[in-house]
């Protein structure tokens, strides 16, 4: 039984089949994020004390490195699922809308890239 009128049919108005998929991918970040999270938490009490030195020292560890750039990257993109569904729900205007969809995109990307560039740049430097 199909419920789209033959009109919406050929204007092509009705489902898009894309909320499922974006629907498992927001659930599955957030999981990913939930436990890079707790790792985070338990890895920074962890530390004996919070200067340069140790922080610096704790970033170089191999594992400490990737793991940090999967949270920066998985919240970046976590972040900019929710802000799209935001932006997509609530902005009416096309043009407003088309222009803020990109600009999140930028925004996201560049907060993504910044913190991968940050984490390597401390990941790979000597040791102080």
């Amino acid at each position: 039984m199909n419920l789209v009128t033959p009109l919406n049919r050929v204007l092509g108005l009705g489902s898009a089949k894309g909320g499922v998929e974006h629907w498992w991918v927001q659930r599955v970040s957030a999981a990913a994020l939930a436990l890079l999270g707790l790792w985070f938490a338990f890895a920074v009490a962890s530390l004996d004390d919070y200067g340069y030195a140790t922080v610096v020292a704790w970033i170089q560890q191999p594992g400490t490195g990737v793991l940090l750039i999967l949270t920066a990257l998985t919240a970046s993109y976590h972040s900019h699922l929710g802000v799209r569904v935001v932006i997509e729900d609530y902005v009416h205007d096309n043009g407003t809308k088309v222009i803020l969809l990109t600009l999140s995109t930028f925004v996201h990307a560049a907060i993504a890239i910044a913190a991968l560039f940050a984490t390597l740049k401390i990941a790979l430097a000597p040791a102080p």
